[in-house]
């Protein structure tokens, strides 16, 4: 049976997702410059950028993870790139290079029209304008009874959230403020969605919880 889950999502300790002013050269905001330095210290990011390199234990446990029985993905259109308003051409092709490292669909939420992108590897990105339930609706066609994983940014995460459509949420939750940006749980009851299990793991170099419904 399809579940949908956030994983591996990183908040600073003032729950903070991202900093302000996110851009190209600062793709998670100012100030956020060490908010996944647990996640960047891994053996399986490591594999993503083509390094052998990267330690093993809780934190690497919880990537791993959360890779696994994926059959898509949705993501905010900051997780996909920096660009604002319509698409002025083709040439974005999201931050992973020709090869990303999510080998399903990946659903794009847009308010702009873009034909899908095929990469390497399996991935297609798919540009939906409709909204998250279309989104989730074609990313669960897609995933024929595998997990669908929603990305950022917080903003999507929180959407998806208030609709009552997360089943599981993996936080990890990173030693650093922000102070500013976006708030994941900015405007949200989690007891009254019923979100009241948590299960924590203290990692190498972050704290991880992972919040499912009593």
């Amino acid at each position: 049976m399809t579940k949908v889950k956030v994983l591996s999502y990183t908040i600073s300790l003032d729950g903070y997702g991202a900093g302000p002013e996110q851009s190209l050269e600062k793709p998670m905001g100012l100030g956020a410059e060490h908010l996944h330095d647990w996640l960047r210290e891994t053996k399986v990011f490591g594999k993503m950028v083509g390094q052998e390199l990267g330690s093993e234990g809780f934190d690497n446990d919880f990537v791993e993870k959360g890779f696994e029985n994926l059959g898509a993905w949705i993501m905010g259109r900051n997780m996909f790139g920096p660009i604002r308003g319509d698409w002025p051409n083709g040439e974005w092709k999201g931050w992973w290079g020709p090869n990303p490292p999510y080998h399903v669909p990946v659903f794009v939420l847009t308010h702009f029209e873009r034909e899908p992108l095929t990469m390497k590897g399996g991935t297609t990105f798919y540009f939906v304008t409709q909204g998250i339930e279309a989104a989730l609706e074609q990313a669960k066609k897609a995933a024929n009874g595998r997990d669908i994983r929603i990305g950022g940014g917080a903003d999507t995460v929180r959407q998806f959230l208030k609709a009552g459509y997360i089943d599981e949420l993996h936080l990890a939750v990173s030693p650093v403020f922000l102070g500013s940006g976006e708030h994941l749980f900015a405007g949200i009851d989690m007891v009254s969605l019923g979100y009241k299990t948590v299960q924590r793991t203290e990692g190498e170099l972050a704290t991880h919880l992972v919040i499912t419904k009593g």
